[in-house]
């Protein structure tokens, strides 16, 4: 089976190495919106928009990629 890659603002994601995709909150100093994704390294990737409902679109887009959907 061939790993599955998401492309997210010019990086790309392999899907099976994804730990953990927090919920959509407000970022720090006034940066917009944000998500973050936690891979099976703990390493973290904050993803951030400049507002909610572009935050929201794009984390639901990316759970339905890890779901395969």
């Amino acid at each position: 089976m061939g790993r599955q890659v998401y492309e997210l603002q010019g990086f790309a994601i392999i899907l099976d190495h994804v730990a953990l995709v927090s919920r959509v909150f407000a970022a720090n100093n006034d940066e917009g919106y944000q998500f973050n994704i936690t891979f099976s390294s703990d390493l973290r990737l904050p993803v951030k928009f400049p507002t909610r409902t572009d935050a929201d679109l794009e984390r639901q887009l990316f759970l339905k990629a890890l779901r395969g959907d």
